[in-house]
């Protein structure tokens, strides 16, 4: 799990690195001493979760999370105790940890958060195999839904959820864009945003930096551009 620290305090940011290194699923990318680097950053990168403090100068935790279109898992970090209730109103919020960090405390967080990403993993999505089926199944309101692959349109990351938006109707499934990436044949589909994975034989128009799939426009990231140019099929 790729993951960054954002904490005005560089102790802070330093120990919370410190205690990640005894998970080698989990790997700090960047730490940063404001909100407002960080959003530079997550512009143009994808992380899984991050670590966030509540309280800094001129923009806090909760400002941040509501800039983000779609959060990552959020764990708070913070020495306020008064804020919890607040906080799990966000859905991306999966933890609040007092400071100072207590390292089993720390521990039970990122087991915690582990297991719920295996157990999202194994029943949301599945297929056979990437490449070799022309359909996958997806767990909604209890119930497995079978979608054929090529009548997907495009999938939309939303905070804990992702879109999945078929030629006919809409499925809301509760995993990742990530997980999701992986069933789908790269010969047909193509992330082109930290948000939005499509098809590409759905493509209506490009203009600028966005598609338009069906009736939606969709943007496309700067570095997602040149792969999307490279598979058209151009004349």
């Amino acid at each position: 799990m790729n993951c960054i620290v954002i904490d005005d305090d560089a102790t802070a940011r330093l120990i919370i690195k410190k205690l990640c290194a005894d998970f080698k699923d989990f790997a700090v990318l960047e730490e940063f001493g404001s909100a407002i680097e960080a959003i530079k950053y997550l512009n143009s990168n994808e992380v899984d979760l991050i670590f966030l403090d509540i309280h800094m100068p001129t923009f806090s935790g909760f400002d941040f999370i509501q800039t983000l279109k779609s959060p990552p898992k959020i764990i708070l970090t913070t020495s306020d105790k008064n804020f919890a209730l607040q906080a799990f109103e966000y859905d991306c919020v999966v933890d609040y940890l007092v400071k100072p960090i207590a390292k089993t405390r720390f521990n039970k967080s990122l087991r915690k958060l582990a297991s719920l990403e295996k157990s999202v993993s194994s029943k949301s999505v599945t297929n056979s195999s990437k490449e070799g089926s022309d359909f996958i199944y997806v767990s909604v309101e209890r119930r497995l839904v079978k979608i054929n692959i090529p009548s997907i349109c495009f999938v939309e990351a939303k905070g804990d959820y992702i879109s999945i938006r078929t030629d006919s109707k809409s499925y809301i499934v509760h995993s990742t864009l990530k997980k999701i990436e992986d069933k789908l044949p790269s010969s047909l589909f193509l992330r082109i945003h930290r948000s939005f994975i499509i098809n590409i034989s759905e493509i209506v128009d490009i203009e600028d930096n966005s598609v338009l799939i069906q009736k939606s426009v969709i943007p496309i990231s700067r570095s997602n551009k040149s792969e999307l140019m490279r598979r058209l099929n151009l004349l």
